[in-house]
């Protein structure tokens, strides 16, 4: 059972090349993306080119990179209050996109010769890591000299004017402004007491209540503040909790969900987490139950018929799982996911088409968001040069060098030289 959902799990977290755990899931990536796409719309990001990132890391964090990738940790998205906070934490981000911060302080460190000087530019501007404000101010605390003071002062300048962007595209994009306050605030409830001892110039961010008043003043001068219905602002805030007790279902331990998440809470996000929390720790009758509770309620949301179809292959009901999995994927449409993880029920089950089936889901897998485990998938339904590449491919993804040359090596031996494999192959062997 163990090895089952090891397996399984695995559709839930992906590993990147730099070993960093990015969570891969669907539904979460695809509520993120809604919640944002306003301000990113007025930063002039096309939705099209528009990518989530999803970090399982507990630091309150967030970043974007090259403009149109947007990181946000789990620590983040467990803590924050509501979707319109999120929404402004990422505004703050794209602010120091479209201020040029991240190339500016690139150049400002090699001019200032600051080598091994450690900056964390990016995010919303916690001075530490998971909260704890004793745990990493040493190298800020303890850094010197002319150069480095320069340096700080330049990172403090530049995330004021990230925060003064953060109002103006929150406005822009008729998002109510005070998300970022209500950010502020949550910052200052954690680092509120180390900050009362802490020097402001040693520091790489602004002092948080610097920050509160500075955005308080800010949106003081609109001429108008965007606000929602309240039946808009509830519905976006249940459905933001129906995030965080997925999150919060897989990665907090069984006994901190029932915590958050008591028994007598019946709402929607506490079944969800519960039947979750139930499903990671073997209690799969328990969370069967809450998830036909959560269908019977919500029979149109794809979500939890694909818990359903994970249960159900816990339990080795294969053709229970099959036909779960077949109904999420007909009300979601574009789940690679949920693909993948139907692709993996079909590899065990091999029924008549199964395989073919599978192989179908894979490739479409990797054409739209590769994977290591559609590859591995693929390889396991497939023979030959086909599945030797992806292997290949599969720990090339996996940053395992040896193993993906070895692949790639035995995939050539066994195609022809004008197949996608060999060709594919070749590249790998090119890159290891």
């Amino acid at each position: 059972m163990k090895k089952i959902f090891a397996i399984l799990f695995s559709v839930f977290l992906a590993f990147n090349a730099n070993a960093a755990t990015l969570i891969n899931d669907t539904e979460l990536e695809n509520k993120i993306t809604e919640i944002i796409l306003p301000v990113a719309r007025a930063a002039d990001i096309p939705e099209k080119r528009l990518k989530v990132y999803i970090v399982n890391d507990d630091d309150f964090n967030a970043f974007v990179r090259g403009g149109e990738d947007v990181f946000v940790y789990t620590g983040l998205l467990k803590q924050i209050k509501n979707p319109n906070a999120l929404r402004a934490v990422v505004a703050h981000e794209l602010g120091h996109t479209i201020g040029g911060h991240m190339v500016q302080i690139s150049a400002r460190m090699h001019d200032e010769m600051v080598r091994t000087m450690i900056i964390q530019a990016l995010g919303v501007g916690l001075m530490v890591a998971g909260g704890n404000p004793n745990a990493g101010m040493g190298v800020m605390a303890g850094a010197s000299g002319i150069a480095q003071q320069s340096l700080l002062s330049f990172s403090r300048d530049e995330e004021r004017m990230a925060d003064d962007m953060a109002v103006d595209l929150m406005t822009k994009a008729n998002q109510d402004p005070n998300g970022l306050i209500e950010v502020f605030e949550q910052m200052r409830d954690i680092t509120g007491e180390f900050e009362k001892k802490v020097n402001p110039s040693r520091i790489n961010h602004p002092l948080t209540g610097e920050r509160i008043n500075n955005a308080k003043a800010k949106i003081g001068k609109l001429k108008k503040i965007p606000k929602k219905p309240a039946s808009v602002v509830a519905r976006e805030n249940s459905e933001y909790e129906m995030l965080r007790a997925k999150l919060i279902g897989y990665l907090n331990t069984d006994k901190n969900v029932i915590t958050q998440y008591p028994y007598s809470n019946k709402s929607d996000a506490a079944v969800y987490a519960r039947a979750i929390a139930n499903m990671r720790a073997g209690d799969l009758k328990t969370a069967k139950t809450g998830t036909q509770t959560l269908i019977n309620s919500n029979p149109n949301n794809p979500y939890f018929y694909e818990l359903l179809g994970d249960i159900e292959y816990q339990f080795g009901a294969y053709d229970d799982s099959v036909n779960a999995y077949e109904k999420s994927l007909n009300l979601a449409k574009n789940a690679p996911q949920i693909e993948t993880a139907l692709a993996l029920v079909l590899s065990e089950r091999k029924k008549p088409g199964d395989t073919e089936r599978a192989t179908e889901l894979c490739k479409r897998v990797i054409l739209q968001a590769p994977a290591p485990l559609a590859y591995w998938i693929l390889a396991r339904v497939s023979d030959g040069g086909v599945a030797d590449w992806a292997m290949a491919e599969f720990y090339n993804m996996n940053n395992d060098a040896k193993n993906a040359k070895k692949y790639a090596k035995l995939a050539q031996k066994k195609s022809k030289k004008d197949s996608p494999e060999y060709i594919k192959s070749g590249d790998i062997l090119k890159k290891n």
